[in-house]
């Protein structure tokens, strides 16, 4: 049963199994009469210098972690044009030099680490019985070997921010594959001609429109085709749609119906409005809050108690409970402020009803009887005081245009990841242009090639090749 649960154990004797705080623990020792090879200089020696053990970490086994304590052997080198005299025997499957895992509970955390974050693994780990830290797994990530990869036919070459906005490289990757293939120390384009003189066999580059590039390209591959990758070409034709719809904005003007004014409502000077926000959620949800406060505190409630069951502050519980109704928390960001024009107001209404609106000649007025403000501050303090006046609160939203980049995104978008209003404001745009309808069915038939087309043998998904100059919908960035 032990072999058939823990394989590599076979070569050594294991002497007790045993579980304590959790933790299985199996006691082990090496084979006496097995011989061992020198690191050194590669002679295999049995001779017994000394013994002492080794704590290696093993896979878990039902989510339970596993330590393997090993008694292993130190043996004499024999041969004396060695410079080692002693060495320490390493059991083959379970033990590496300076190992404190073995090899299967490293490749296990090599995996994950390779297919999650380090803090990711830490906290997996603990799941499933294994014991070991971020920057452990930093480490074991590090020290994997790299992937063996072959000259491509296509290589696709971007560049890489190493610091964002201030230092960048050079990645190139394996289109057909999609492996990162070398990562190179800059973008400049003797760098890259470089790596294709030493890697030739490139037949198709598939980059950007930087000038580096394509000179590094032609200079290092001339005899590759160059093309660009699907990612680069929609985004091209995003600018140019985009550029496009520009020239139409006067029609996404008329996409925005006018609402009727509303009549002025007649108020006297320094008179309120009776409600100073709008019916809406906003309203509606403080009402709610009030009625459900205020009915738990006339139950006998605490007001801790009451926070802790509506999942409110304790202060915003206080001042709900305080208020007596909810239109008594309704404050604006200047009502019941003072101004060095309160002495003035009565002066100032008498004006203003007398038809005096003209700042120029109040603030002059103000002037000659002491006041000291600025003409701004008597600008906003007398604005509240003509007649007619209506908060900005109660005014309706003024209906604001799609932008070109908002009608561009009806365009360059799947029919059907659209809404009914965009499809709606859609259609009605194309209806009254004939260039934007050609634009958009150009773009829809081109968009359903890039998807559906292979050229070049370029697998789905792979950058297609599309010569320079000239979209999963859209498609990803490439890399």
């Amino acid at each position: 049963m032990l072999e058939l649960v823990f394989p590599h154990l076979v070569t050594v004797l294991v002497e007790r199994v045993v579980v304590d705080s959790g933790v299985l623990r199996i006691a082990a020792s090496a084979k006496d009469e097995t011989a061992s090879v020198c690191p050194g200089c590669g002679v295999a020696s049995t001779r017994v210098h000394s013994r002492y053990g080794r704590r290696i970490a093993d896979a878990p086994v039902g989510a339970r972690p596993v330590l393997i304590e090993l008694s292993v052997r130190r043996l004499f080198c024999d041969n004396r044009g060695c410079e080692r005299v002693t060495f320490a025997e390493q059991v083959e499957g379970l033990t590496s030099r300076y190992g404190r895992r073995t090899p299967v509970l490293q490749r296990i955390v090599g995996a994950l680490g390779v297919v999650l974050a380090a803090r990711a693994v830490v906290r997996l780990g603990l799941v499933l019985g294994i014991v070991v830290s971020r920057m452990t797994v930093l480490r074991v990530v590090m020290a994997l070997p790299e992937p063996a990869w072959a000259v491509p036919r296509m290589l696709g070459v971007d560049e890489f921010a190493t610091r964002k906005g201030r230092r960048y490289g050079t990645i190139l990757i394996d289109c057909e594959t999609h492996q990162p293939l070398d990562l190179l120390p800059d973008r400049e384009a003797g760098t890259l001609a470089a790596w294709l003189r030493e890697h030739p066999g490139v037949e198709i580059v598939c980059r950007d429109r930087a000038a580096f590039f394509a000179e590094g390209a032609r200079t290092g591959a001339p005899q590759a085709q160059h093309c660009a990758d699907k990612w680069h070409v929609w985004h091209n034709l995003g600018e140019a749609v985009e550029r496009l719809v520009s020239h139409h904005r006067v029609l996404l003007r008329d996409l925005v119906k006018p609402e009727p004014e509303p009549e002025p409502v007649p108020t006297s000077v320094g008179q309120e409005p009776s409600e100073p926000y709008p019916a809406g959620k906003f309203l509606d949800r403080l009402r709610d809050t009030h009625a459900a406060v205020r009915g738990q505190v006339e139950q006998g409630l605490s007001l801790p108690e009451v926070a802790r069951r509506l999942g409110l502050g304790r202060n915003t519980v206080r001042k709900y409970a305080r208020a007596a109704s909810p239109e008594a928390m309704l404050h604006g960001q200047w009502q019941d402020r003072t101004s060095k024009l309160d002495r003035y107001r009565p002066y100032l209404e008498q004006r203003i009803a007398e038809g005096c609106t003209n700042l120029s000649i109040l603030h002059r007025e103000l002037q000659e009887r002491g006041a000291r403000c600025a003409y701004s501050t008597l600008r906003d303090y007398v604005h509240p005081l003509r007649p007619g006046h209506r908060p900005a609160a109660n005014r309706p939203p003024m209906a604001r245009p799609p932008s070109p980049r908002e009608a561009t995104r009806w365009i360059m978008s799947h029919p059907d990841h659209l809404r009914d209003d965009d499809q709606l404001r859609l259609k009605t745009l194309l209806a009254r242009s004939p260039e934007l309808t050609a634009a958009t069915t150009h773009v829809r038939t081109f968009a359903t090639v890039m998807t559906t087309v292979k050229e070049n043998g370029c697998a789905d998904g792979s950058p297609m090749s599309a010569p320079i100059g000239s979209a999963a919908w859209p498609p990803s960035p490439p890399g």
